[in-house]
């Protein structure tokens, strides 16, 4: 079996970065809810102070933590708690109810929120038919509406989208329909969004629509289209650390790994790993 060749780890781990999706996870320190549909445990969990261990080991100076449904739904405590341990390493999105007020958004921005998260790909499209009013006020705040979707739904909901006027984040490649290439109509919607020059997307998340095991070689075209499509200064890098749910072994440094093979042009990878996160969620160097 041939096995695909990765670029050296040893360059990355001196290489500027920011970690653009992933989650802590502490339930000793922060309970689930009753009511949460997913308790994550063993190693799906990780608390703020093991994963600066992490960050630390690959040299990595900042993340941007994501409030998961998984364990906490809209309860926030663990994700604000993580942002203030990190003593400015870390920003986050939350995860709010449609009816969150401006109020409440400003009160999360003043401790490092930047965003919301509308996963789409978990509640369906249908869910978010009500949430316009909580996109155009994230909108007025300068916030980001962070939306992760799955298979053909980009192209329903784009509209949406685009119409709020907000900064977006989209996760995970938009994770695509493998079946229709590139040509698929979600994939070709997400194109289209780097026109709007508010939309940024995560190279991530390759194990989530991928058909192989590590290096996913099914899967390159799609961060190289969008990479094509959206040009660095619109494209992040993302671990997705701890792996929640994941079905097959995922590590740090391999995935490091496997985004230089993605972007082998240095300066790209930069702009990819450092400029353009720190110019959408204001991270200075540490």
């Amino acid at each position: 079996m041939t096995r695909t060749a990765l670029p050296e780890l040893a360059p990355l781990l001196g290489a500027a970065k920011v970690d653009c999706h992933c989650h802590v996870l502490d339930p000793e320190a922060f309970a689930y809810g009753q009511g949460v549909g997913y308790r994550p445990a063993g190693q799906e969990t990780g608390s703020a102070d093991y994963f600066l261990r992490v960050l630390d080991a690959y040299g990595v100076q900042h993340a941007l933590l994501v409030g998961p449904n998984s364990g906490y739904g809209s309860d926030n405590r663990c994700l604000l708690g993580a942002i203030a341990a990190g003593a400015g390493r870390f920003l986050g999105i939350a995860v709010l109810a449609h009816d969150a007020s401006t109020d409440m958004l400003q009160e999360l921005r003043s401790q490092g929120v930047v965003g919301v998260a509308f996963n789409p790909a978990l509640h369906g499209i249908d869910y978010y038919r009500a949430a316009g009013p909580l996109m155009r006020r994230l909108a007025e705040l300068d916030m980001f509406v962070q939306v992760q979707v799955e298979g053909e739904q980009m192209h329903r909901l784009s509209p949406m989208l685009l119409d709020s006027g907000a900064k977006l984040l989209v996760d995970h490649c938009g994770r695509p329909e493998l079946s229709s290439g590139l040509a698929g109509a979600g994939f070709e919607a997400l194109l289209r969004m780097a026109e709007s020059g508010r939309t940024t997307v995560k190279l991530s998340g390759f194990a989530k629509f991928s058909q192989q095991d590590f290096p996913f070689d099914d899967v390159h075209a799609f961060p190289r289209r969008l990479l094509q499509a959206f040009g660095p200064a619109q494209c992040v890098w993302a671990s997705d650390w701890p792996f929640l749910k994941a079905c097959r072994r995922l590590d740090y440094g391999p995935l490091l790994q496997l985004l230089a093979l993605m972007v082998p042009d240095a300066q790209e990878r930069h702009q990819v790993l450092w400029d353009t996160p720190s110019r959408l969620f204001g991270f200075t160097p540490s």
